[in-house]
């Protein structure tokens, strides 16, 4: 009887772990109408497009690796799922009208968790500054001994900005 249950809770842990990582993948995230005008602008970011022909994935940006932030962030993921069956961004204008909105919380989780996905690629420590730009030589070393964050420089990086100021 204890092998069942052992059995059973490996096959239920296997099932979850499956679920999370393919929830991960950027095929199930444009799936969602929502998502078409996101993942389009991406394809046109610096994230899809670079020297390196490397593409991050939605994930690698959305997604925390460690699985207790993971697990938090699938949980409140519950919120996309309901604003896509209600149709809240099923269209550009609706898109649009939320981008503030949507802008505005994805940068405050952004600068809580001290741009933690970003770090996952970029560090301060592995930027080669001969390839960077005067600004960014010179900004880099400041950010880094200010304790600043990816998104308080980098925002619009991969999605398109607010339209307006007056939007942020």
């Amino acid at each position: 009887m204890v092998w069942i249950g052992v059995a059973l809770g490996l096959f239920g842990m296997a099932g979850f772990v499956t679920a999370i990582e393919w929830t991960n993948r950027t095929e199930f995230c444009t799936s969602c109408h929502g998502m078409v005008q996101n993942y389009n602008e991406y394809k046109e970011s610096v994230h899809y497009l670079n020297r390196s022909g490397a593409h991050a994935q939605c994930a690698d940006c959305h997604v925390p690796k460690a699985l207790g932030p993971k697990l938090v962030r699938k949980m409140f993921a519950v919120n996309d799922i309901i604003a896509e069956l209600k149709g809240t961004l099923d269209t550009p204008e609706k898109m649009e009208a939320m981008r503030p909105i949507l802008a505005e919380r994805v940068w405050k989780y952004m600068a809580e968790s001290d741009s933690r996905e970003c770090r996952n690629c970029h560090s301060y420590d592995s930027m080669s500054t001969t390839k960077q730009t005067t600004t960014a030589r010179r900004k880099h070393p400041e950010a880094a001994l200010e304790g600043k964050t990816c998104i308080a420089c980098h925002k619009g990086v991969a999605h398109k900005l607010p339209s307006s100021k007056d939007d942020l």
